[in-house]
């Protein structure tokens, strides 16, 4: 069969790259082609446009690249009829994804949506749309098919695929040599994948580094969809290391992690790193997600867990001072630390270790041979 995916950021490329893998091993005849990234290129799709080109965060940032992202998306439905797929796979990525769906039901192509679209936080609403125009959800969060399920939506829960790829990492035994690492504690820096998240937390989150400097040793996940250079104008002192594309590998050797809210913050739990949760964008853009979001948190620990296990400072709280106080408890506080490993546990339970590629490849091929 003929699948053409569509992926909008790193995440999602990472998840379709490992669900490419898993639909191989369930369908000897697949085909793919479609929007993502180096990782789903590598594992066999023919890539019609990277990610890095259509990536943009937040209400304002879209706004000022409608001219791109309309472009990319007469480019993704033309493209889309001329392949003739069996079924339009969307991977999270919503307000783009959500007009492509429209599209393909509109010209009698099934659409599947791996990664939920998080309206529960947001608009709810689109509930209507989703009913409309998706043939098969797949979630990956707990409490998404109960949300669904209120509106007489059926869902397939499939596990998390963040547990399928921590799992199946194998750390770099050479990692800290290879990259001129001593052995003092890591602090792992996690600005994002995209430049406007980069923006607007890098520079905080390195300037609190002079108080840690003799005991620590602060690393940046940098991500080669990025020039180098890009990242150099944020290395204040000597001392910070900057790693491409081995989140991983920092994540495995860190003690305490900064991270931009998103799903490393998962990540970061599942490799029980003690983490503080950050976020700030354009102050336009704050204000108008403020008006709309319907959750007590941002990050994706606190929502699995339900409660807070992690500290988030978003917006004008993520700021030096309160980054630096979070920083010493995470470091210095062993109650503390425990509080926030022991919340890990309990996320890590209500995850499980269910291979969610695997599930997900076997559903999408079972329903498309009825």
């Amino acid at each position: 069969m003929k699948y053409y995916l569509i992926a909008g950021e790193a995440s999602g490329d990472l998840h379709a790259s490992n669900l490419i893998t898993a639909l191989k091993a369930q369908d000897s005849e697949a085909e793919f082609k479609g929007f993502g990234g180096d990782k789903s290129e590598a594992a066999g799709l023919v890539l019609t446009q990277h990610y890095k080109d259509i990536s943009f965060m937040g209400f304002y940032e879209v706004f000022r690249n409608l001219k791109t992202l309309g472009k990319a998306i007469k480019l993704c439905k033309n493209d889309i009829l001329a392949y003739k797929p069996d079924v339009v796979i969307l991977v999270d990525f919503a307000g783009f994804n959500m007009r492509i769906a429209k599209f393909a039901k509109a010209n009698g192509i099934k659409t599947f949506y791996y990664i939920s679209p998080k309206i529960w936080a947001w608009n709810s609403g689109r509930v209507v749309g989703i009913k409309k125009y998706v043939d098969k959800m797949f979630c990956i969060l707990p409490f998404e098919k109960a949300f669904y399920a209120k509106y007489d939506y059926p869902t397939d829960y499939v596990g998390n695929p963040v547990v399928d790829a921590v799992l199946a990492h194998k750390p770099n035994p050479n990692f800290r040599r290879d990259n001129g690492l001593d052995e003092r504690t890591i602090i792992a820096v996690l600005p994002g994948s995209r430049k406007q998240e980069i923006e607007h937390l890098l520079h905080f989150m390195v300037s609190i580094i002079p108080p840690f400097m003799v005991d620590y040793q602060f690393v940046i996940a940098g991500m080669s969809n990025l020039p180098q250079e890009y990242y150099e104008k944020f290395r204040r002192h000597d001392t910070i290391r900057i790693v491409y594309d081995q989140t991983y590998d920092i994540l495995s050797q860190a003690g305490v992690a900064i991270v931009t809210s998103g799903t490393a913050t998962l990540e970061t739990a599942l490799f029980n790193v003690p983490q503080v949760v950050c976020y700030r964008t354009s102050e336009i853009t704050y204000l108008i997600a403020k008006s709309f979001i319907k959750v007590r948190f941002i990050s994706l620990v606190n929502l699995i867990a339900n409660k807070l296990v992690v500290k988030e400072l978003i917006q004008d709280e993520f700021n030096p001072t309160n980054l630096a106080t979070e920083l010493k408890l995470l470091l210095n506080n062993q109650e503390y630390r425990k509080t926030v490993l022991d919340g890990y546990a309990e996320i890590q339970n209500v995850l499980g270790k269910a291979s969610a590629s695997e599930k997900t490849a076997a559903l999408m091929v079972s329903y498309l041979k009825k």
